[in-house]
């Protein structure tokens, strides 16, 4: 089992290396790279923290059990994305290719899946779902996060969009909570 899901990683890897390599230039032009690291230090976590705690200050007693439910979301999307970096074991970009620059120090040593992705649409959605003006902020932000997961040469585009598809489907068990 081990050997083919290594064999299949290795397939994706190879399908995808030109589609990295093309947006990782991104890396290498002041401006981008920068707003790129920028997006990708606050899906480190910090903004949805942030986020989590400022909706209940901004919108009272309406925001408390929106915020609960995303940050149990939250803890689950971690849980879930720790343990599929340990069954899939798929290297980062920069490190399986050495043409791809590394843009950003990565939290961990592999990239399946973007829980940076995961986490950006699981708590835009949510937050978006229940404060619509929020919406014109949170979304293109988390669009900017997962970009910067792929310019940033830490990512695959594969890893983002399962990231992105497990982040909408907690965004849509939360909003089944309540």
């Amino acid at each position: 089992m081990k050997a083919s899901v290594n064999a299949l990683i290795a397939r994706f890897d190879a399908v995808e290396y030109g589609i990295c390599r093309q947006l990782n230039r991104g890396a290498l032009l002041p401006f981008p790279c920068r707003l790129f690291q920028i997006a990708s230090r606050l899906g480190n976590g910090i903004i949805w923290y942030v986020l989590i705690f400022a909706l209940p200050l901004l919108y009272g007693s309406a925001a408390v059990k929106p915020s609960v439910v995303m940050a149990l979301t939250g803890i689950l999307g971690v849980i879930l994305y720790k343990l599929l970096k340990r069954v899939f074991v798929r290297e980062r970009p920069f490190i399986t290719h050495s043409s791809i620059a590394l843009g950003a120090a990565p939290l961990d040593r592999y990239s399946f899946p973007s829980g940076h992705t995961l986490h950006a649409v699981s708590f835009a959605w949510q937050a978006s779902a229940h404060f619509p003006e929020l919406s014109w902020v949170l979304v293109p932000l988390a669009a900017l996060i997962a970009g910067s997961r792929v310019v940033l040469g830490l990512h695959y585009p594969t890893d983002v969009l399962v990231g992105a598809v497990i982040g909408a489907s907690l965004a849509e068990l939360g909003l089944s909570l309540g």
